[in-house]
């Protein structure tokens, strides 16, 4: 064996080791420097040791050192880095350097700005969709459903359905990247939901013998029970069970089904399919505890934490959002309160302001206005516009116009300090002050409120309804 492989096969066995410390990239890099040795695969390993130690710069100082107009050290260096730095190396130098990049480059940048969205990392990834057509990289598979990864992560589903409908061949995960895009939308959830079990439909006419799996089920369970319809999460389920799984056998499949018989309000559904699951982890217990919450169970969701102790299983933020919830709606104010003040000695957990917000709704759905303004006064951490409103609503119900009125103008100063506009949002607020007026029969104040909206020219945001019709074909599945 020639002397010049005895060093390059001995760097190359410890850069496929894991680094025990972080001189060990450097130790191997004196090597390479001292015998010559330029090879990229060699280049490419020890970038990827620096990376997986965070060391960024010194993985791009090796790239910009050895200044190889090489690719694959480019895509390598991308690869390994974190999503922010990824973007920032590609923009960088696509921009400075006479660069020609490939569409494992492209794979590599959306899967950073997929993982980073925001209205920056959008519009360069359009920028990088419009180089791919360029060069004819969307023949890529792969590459086409990470843009519809992309697009969805960005709120641009209308884009990630164009990609998808202009691909000449999917795969599963590309099927499942465009449900799960539909999924996960928060702006229009219900038309997104049930484009996704439309698209569930034709993917099971289309896939020619590759069925789906238990990722595309549990998105599938997911725009059901956004959708409310309990004939086509019903016809889901049997789905899974004749072609999938036993969902006792799947506990995220299993929770996705408690969750959607909870929210089409089958609570005996939702809970036999519970008792049946062998395993429950904790998205399992609280979507149990969200279930018993929504039908006003409110001791027997408290019930439940009992019981994940006995099986192990920690309850998390969420959790106690749901059970908080669960003692409004039953009424259970005492062990609301006891449960608010366990929450950190006993279980760890600091309280967020949401589950502040869950104790103030408790307080003033019993009549508690005092207590409750009290308790937004001694919180540790700012009250939102949410926890006021809140307060605000309960002082309408239970009549208590002193208190309304101070809540709301505290509610307007904060608001209008906030916005130099006003915006309608703080119309609600408005309205919301005339209506604890309006229950009062002080119709003098009533009329002083519309009045100082009509001034500012303050338009309030018109209601609505929905009526919630069945589409017999999504059931035919």
């Amino acid at each position: 064996m020639h002397m010049y492989e005895l060093p390059r096969f001995r760097c190359l066995s410890l850069l496929r080791l894991k680094p025990k410390t972080k001189h060990q990239p450097n130790k191997i890099l004196a090597q390479l420097i001292i015998h010559d040795l330029k090879s990229p695969t060699l280049l490419a390993k020890l970038i990827e040791q620096y990376c997986s130690l965070s060391s960024t710069r010194r993985a791009q100082l090796i790239f910009s050192h050895f200044h190889y107009p090489n690719l694959f050290l480019f895509n390598t260096l991308i690869r390994c880095t974190q999503p922010q730095e990824s973007i920032h190396i590609f923009a960088n130098w696509v921009s400075k350097h006479d660069l020609v990049f490939d569409d494992f480059t492209c794979l590599y940048v959306l899967g950073s700005c997929a993982r980073s969205p925001s209205s920056s990392t959008l519009w360069l990834g359009r920028q990088i969709h419009a180089q791919a057509l360029k060069f004819g990289f969307m023949s890529n598979i792969l590459l086409a459903t990470t843009f519809i990864h992309f697009y969805a992560n960005n709120r641009d589903i209308c884009s990630a359905r164009k990609v998808f409908d202009e691909m000449t061949k999917r795969s599963l995960v590309t099927w499942n990247a465009m449900i799960t895009g539909y999924s996960s939308q928060k702006e229009k959830a219900k038309e997104c939901a049930r484009d996704a079990l439309l698209l569930f439909r034709d993917m099971v006419v289309d896939l020619c013998g590759e069925k789906p799996n238990d990722t595309t089920m549990v998105c599938v369970l997911s725009s059901s029970s956004q959708v409310g319809v309990l004939e086509s999460g019903v016809c889901i389920h049997g789905y899974i069970e004749k072609t999938i799984c036993k969902p006792e056998n799947d506990v995220y499949i299993g929770t996705g089904l408690v969750d959607m018989y909870s929210k089409c309000g089958c609570l005996d559904s939702a809970l036999n399919i519970f008792s049946e699951m062998k395993v429950k982890n904790v998205l399992t217990w609280t979507a149990m505890a969200t279930c018993l919450a929504i039908h006003g169970k409110g001791k027997e969701a408290l019930e439940l934490l009992d019981a994940m102790a006995v099986g192990g299983v920690k309850p998390n933020a969420v959790t106690f959002t749901s059970l908080f919830s669960a003692c409004c709606h039953a009424c259970l104010v005492e062990e609301g309160l006891h449960l608010f003040h366990n929450m950190e000695s006993k279980f760890g957990l600091e309280p967020q302001i949401q589950h502040y917000g869950c104790v103030v709704d408790l307080l003033g759905r019993a009549g508690h206005l005092k207590e409750a303004y009290e308790f937004i006064a001694g919180m540790p951490v700012e009250p939102d516009v949410i926890l006021w409103r809140s307060l605000l609503s309960a002082c309408k119900i239970h009549g208590d116009v002193v208190l309304g009125e101070k809540v709301a103008k505290m509610l307007l100063h904060s608001q209008q300090v906030k916005n130099s506009v006003v915006s309608y949002y703080t119309g609600e607020d408005y309205v919301a002050l005339s209506n604890v007026f309006a229950s009062a029969e002080r119709w003098e104040e009533v009329e002083m409120v519309r009045k100082e909206m009509k001034v500012k020219k303050i338009e309030t945001k018109p209601g609505a309804s929905l009526v919630q019709a069945i589409n017999h074909h999504l059931l035919e599945v």
